[in-house]
């Protein structure tokens, strides 16, 4: 039983990226094994994982938009592809009178494509770089049997915001503020947790987390989001341990001069299977994908059919 429930906290470590003013520029798996019940006691890890998703799907509402039919040029801006390909390094820590510390570090690899308003050929970006840094403590003392706790923390601006398309007509212009690699702004991070036994080889979790920018810099605001997610593990004998997650975003408008206030924010459902195994007591593998069952966008935004997590965790 201790086996598996450490073999399942691999999926925990850093399936929380930092999320990014663009609705779908991150998955909202819900991997932080606090909130799942997977770390109550003392010690460090390391964990790395990579993320890769393709938001080629154009989205208006809660429908897709026929870009066949599109005639260009046109007076609004019309999204082709992002091609997102991120890594998370991830530092945690946790005492044994129930405070922790999370600490990711995310590095964006993200190419986009894009046909201006009143141009007929698309324009191009690539970037690989450092996003933002997300430094989360968190405090689940309040009980004997630890089974929930509370989260606070910040989001800081390491990110850079200055990337600019270096292909088509629009090669050397600021690309959209949603896209960069970092926003700019320090985000306050406030949640909560339950988690707990069903029954014996079956366990439930549930969050909420809060992301809510304190400032605006260069005339970008990103909106406040929220995380809710839930699920449940097998927590059998064996090595692989599968789990299943339901997990939303509800995501406010972009505000200021530079933003996209038409088209940002959003209301998004997913649904998350995935395993982990334990390749020795110390280092664990895991994979999980996450696919869309509701997705709602304020104007047009692109979006993925699915997203793939993998990656790998050591215990100190």
């Amino acid at each position: 039983m201790h086996l598996s429930r450490l073999t399942l906290a691999i999926a925990s470590v850093t399936l929380t990226p930092a999320a990014l003013a663009c609705s779908s520029c991150g998955c909202t798996l819900n991997a932080d094994w606090a909130s799942q019940g997977l770390k109550t006691g003392s010690g460090l890890s390391l964990g790395l994982r990579h993320d890769q998703f393709d938001q080629n799907v154009l989205r208006s509402g809660t429908g897709k938009v026929d870009t066949a039919a599109i005639t260009y040029p046109t007076d609004q801006e019309i999204q082709k592809q992002t091609m997102n390909r991120n890594s998370i390094l991830s530092l945690d820590y946790g005492a044994a009178d129930g405070w922790g510390v999370n600490l990711q570090l995310p590095w964006i690899d993200r190419t986009h494509s894009t046909i201006a308003a009143g141009d007929t050929e698309p324009s191009g970006s690539a970037s690989s770089s450092i996003g933002d840094l997300r430094v989360l403590g968190r405090y689940q003392g309040f009980s004997p049997e630890r089974d929930w706790g509370l989260q606070f923390g910040l989001k800081l601006p390491t990110g850079a915001i200055d990337v600019n398309f270096n292909s088509g007509p629009q090669a050397g212009q600021p690309l959209d503020r949603g896209l960069q690699p970092g926003t700019g702004t320090t985000d306050l991070l406030l949640g909560a947790y339950r988690f707990g036994p069903l029954s014996q080889t079956l366990d439930f979790f549930t969050q909420v987390l809060l992301q809510q920018p304190l400032n605006s810099r260069d005339g970008f605001k990103p909106g406040t989001g929220v995380n809710l997610s839930g699920g449940v593990r097998w927590v059998g004998e064996g090595a692989v341990v599968p789990q299943l997650q339901l997990n939303a975003r509800i995501e406010g408008r972009e505000s200021g001069a530079n933003a996209d206030v038409a088209n940002s924010g959003a209301s998004l459902l997913y649904v998350s299977p995935g395993a982990s195994m334990a390749v020795t007591d110390r280092l664990q593998l895991y994979g999980f994908m996450q696919v869309p069952i509701y997705q709602r966008v304020n104007g047009m935004q692109l979006e993925p059919k699915y997203s793939v997590s993998i990656g790998l965790h050591y215990a100190y």
